[in-house]
């Protein structure tokens, strides 16, 4: 898997973010075994509980077009600090997961560090 890609299709969908509450912008794009890569953005609503994370979006579109299995996943903000995906997110990645799944976490300078879901969300609910 190119992880720089996947990076570089994150940081465009950052680009799309609808942030207007928090400012707080989040790009994410996953591989998905087929190979085509989805992307995502969080999309904030004034009702806070409809906002929708950049993974979820992503994971979402992917599974819309008829995917069922992620190889990997991407995300950055604007943060100097490492990104991780939420708890809800490590969820609805883990059902949709390959076995070895690994998250690309990034910080704004471009640094990333690479975790497997495994890592991030011990003791998953299955």
């Amino acid at each position: 898997m190119d992880y720089e890609k996947l990076v570089c299709a994150a940081i465009e969908a950052k680009q799309r973010a609808y942030a207007p509450y928090s400012g707080f912008r989040v790009g994410a794009a996953v591989a998905a075994r087929s190979g085509r890569i989805y992307t995502g953005m969080n999309i904030e609503n004034a009702s806070y509980g409809a906002t929708v994370c950049a993974e979820r979006t992503a994971v979402f579109k992917a599974v819309s077009e008829g995917e069922k299995l992620i190889e990997a996943v991407a995300v950055v903000s604007d943060s100097e600090d490492y990104v991780f995906p939420c708890g809800i997110c490590r969820q609805v990645l883990n059902e949709f997961a390959a076995d070895d799944l690994k998250i690309i976490c990034c910080k704004s300078n471009g640094d990333s560090a690479v975790y497997t879901l495994s890592e991030l969300l011990p003791h998953a609910f299955k």
